[in-house]
């Protein structure tokens, strides 16, 4: 997955969200074989220790039984929690 991709991802869940905060993206999940590629060419933050690894504002777990796929809030569960807006692109 390319930066544009994910990020084309995560614009096109929010749009088809709406109002339904479940339908929000709610956390990328990373296999740990792409996590250098990937992170390093979206400039994933991580502003607190508490607050996690986040691009723009969605958690973002690497492992290496992960899948590189955004889940919904929804299908995250507490995992993507704390939950915050979509920040827009930089």
């Amino acid at each position: 997955m390319t930066p544009d991709q994910l990020n084309d991802a995560l614009d096109a869940m929010a749009a088809i969200a709406g109002d339904d905060p479940d339908l929000t993206p709610g956390l990328i999940t990373v296999e740990s074989g792409h996590w250098v590629n990937v992170l390093s060419a979206i400039r994933a933050t991580c502003a607190a220790l508490n607050d996690g690894l986040r691009h723009r504002d969605i958690v973002i777990h690497i492992g290496s039984q992960q899948e590189t796929k955004v889940l919904t809030r929804a299908e995250a569960g507490e995992r993507g929690a704390p939950y915050r807006d979509l920040a827009p692109r930089s």
